[in-house]
């Protein structure tokens, strides 16, 4: 009779506590600027970074520091690298870009890639990102040829695996 009782008394306790999960089960949220960036978030009210657990955003990085697109370009790309470093992430973490270029139309659009691509596979040697590249006509900041966005997985860049084949040479034209 007194274990009966006992149980029917720590029962409704015992429910009690597995209604809700406990708060450390829930994922932080920190928002986050490197040095230099906290304007963007006090004046312009977007955060340069967001930290949700292990996974980073990184806002868009207009690429505007340097003379020629390449050297703008690459200042941005050190740019993500340093955002994602405030993070605790790598670029080899990095598991999705986004980046959005300034053209009136495809063959521009294509020049304008041209200088993305070779400072990409500086920073990318391996393990590549999931990639989408936009066309736009005008992006925030002016003179900006291009915009980075970009998210990682802290960590995910460790033991990255791949097995994809690499594709057969095209075959030589044939002799007339």
């Amino acid at each position: 009779m007194r274990t009966t009782l006992l149980l029917l008394l720590l029962l409704p306790l015992h429910a009690l506590a597995g209604s809700s999960a406990p708060a450390s089960a829930s994922p932080t949220r920190e928002h986050l600027a490197p040095s230099g960036w906290e304007g963007s978030y006090h004046g312009l009210h977007y955060t340069p970074v967001l930290k949700i657990g292990d996974r980073v955003i990184v806002s868009g990085i207009p690429a505007i520091v340097g003379t020629t697109d390449e050297e703008k370009i690459r200042w941005a790309f050190n740019q993500l690298k340093a955002h994602l470093e405030h993070a605790g992430a790598t670029m080899a973490d990095v598991v999705e870009l986004h980046s959005y270029h300034v053209a009136n139309d495809h063959a521009q659009f294509r020049a304008r890639v041209e200088p993305v691509l070779k400072v990409h596979r500086e920073f990318f040697t391996d393990h590549y990102p999931a990639w989408t590249a936009v066309g736009t006509t005008a992006l925030f900041s002016e003179g900006a040829p291009m915009e980075i966005r970009a998210e990682a997985v802290i960590g995910s860049g460790a033991r990255p695996r791949a097995q994809i084949a690499v594709p057969a040479p095209a075959p030589a034209p044939a002799a007339p």
